[in-house]
């Protein structure tokens, strides 16, 4: 039986956002549904200053989130 679950795409692949209990080689279809992830900065009480200041501190970390062994740490 068909089923739809959320996902993203990060680094030309899909991530899903929930576990699937398929078994590997089960064929999928992927829909784009054109709408990338927008958080609001003002429901984070966030002004864009503090945003961009955020951002630039951990870009330091971006190497090593980006890193593949680190993706067993998505699943937490």
């Amino acid at each position: 039986m068909p089923k739809s679950v959320h996902g993203v795409l990060k680094h030309g692949k899909v991530e899903l956002l929930e576990p699937l209990d398929e078994p590997d080689g089960t064929e999928v279809i992927v829909s784009i549904s054109g709408h990338a992830r927008v958080i609001e900065l003002k429901d984070r009480r966030m002004s864009p200053a503090q945003a961009a200041d955020l951002r630039a501190r951990l870009a330091t970390f971006c190497e090593d989130w980006d890193r593949p062994e680190m993706d067993v740490y998505d699943r937490y």
